[in-house]
């Protein structure tokens, strides 16, 4: 898969100019804005706006700043990194979503149920309006997924990528989105490492064995709307669910008030899936070396490093 256009280093044409040899307009700032860090930072600035505006409006406005943060991700991409956007492709795009919703909800239930299993839940019904809670709960989380898919893997994990490789990226995003919910209610230096793992790599590897926005959201939409549904805290942020779920035992066995990212089972089960997945995307021919990022950013493509094909 091509992450990186090639347009703009025809033969004969220097640092400063464009394929007729004449000078480009903003030069060298030119350059530092259309590199991967650049491209990173103002789709992470667009993107994040969207998101601080939207992210907790009332009714259908989460969604509707999904959609945004969309078409903002797309103008950045296009127009700034000067690439094309498979990754948020409409063809297959519901198959993908699916595929990764019910990769999301499998992770959720097996983990709960685990823990119920050991005693660490319990639930009961909550008595809330069915449908209110369930639409409360989809507009929300459809706009957190999104958004935070298109910052994480979509603009930090390909940017870095290209600097580095895919698994120093992997490692690198999986960090700073453990980091990025150290802000949250109950929030530990243990479950900013657990949702670094369980999480941010997790999430990192299905990226990279799927090369679809829509599996990854699809995954997060359905572990952050499941949990909430059955009364979980999710990273802290206790909302209405349709269950009410009633915490005993060990914090490393329930997670305790931060909720099930805390919980040791899984962590351990997320890490299984990374690795899986990672294999998969080796076998894929999807992971990008650091040798050849770094031919990325000499101008030459890198069409061979990444293979599309599923």
């Amino acid at each position: 898969m091509s992450t990186t256009s090639t347009a703009g280093h025809a033969g004969g044409s220097g640092p400063d100019t464009g394929p007729d040899g004449h000078h480009t307009r903003g030069g060298r700032l030119d350059r530092i804005v259309r590199s991967p860090l650049g491209w990173m930072l103002t789709g992470l600035v667009g993107v994040g706006l969207v998101s601080g505006l939207t992210a907790m409006g009332p009714g259908p406005v989460p969604v509707l700043g999904a959609v945004a943060a969309v078409v903002v991700y797309w103008l950045v991409m296009r127009r700034v990194a000067r690439r094309s956007t498979p990754e948020i492709a409409r063809r297959g795009a519901g198959r993908e979503a699916l595929l990764g919703g019910a990769t999301g909800l499998g992770f959720v239930l097996v983990s709960v149920l685990l823990i119920t299993a050991f005693g660490g839940y319990s639930f009961s019904w909550a008595g809330h309006g069915f449908m209110a809670v369930v639409w409360s709960a989809v507009m929300v989380q459809i706009g957190t997924a999104v958004t935070e898919e298109l910052l994480f893997r979509g603009l930090a994990l390909q940017a870095l990528e290209q600097l580095w490789g895919s698994r120093a990226a992997i490692v690198i995003t999986g960090l700073f989105f453990g980091i990025a919910h150290l802000g949250t209610p109950g929030a530990s230096a243990w479950s900013a490492l657990a949702i670094a793992l369980e999480a941010g790599v997790m999430l990192g590897a299905a990226f990279l064995w799927r090369r679809s926005i829509w599996f990854v959201a699809g995954l997060h939409f359905a572990w952050n709307t499941t949990e909430q549904l059955l009364g979980i805290p999710v990273s802290g942020h206790t909302s209405e669910g349709l269950f009410a779920v009633d915490v005993q035992g060990s914090t490393v066995l329930s997670g305790g008030g931060f909720g099930l990212e805390a919980a040791l089972v899984p962590v351990v089960f997320g890490v299984l899936l990374a690795v899986r997945m990672c294999v998969l995307a080796r076998r894929g021919g999807r992971l990008l070396p650091r040798r050849s990022a770094r031919h990325t950013q000499t101008g030459r493509p890198e069409e061979t490093a990444v293979n599309p094909s599923r």
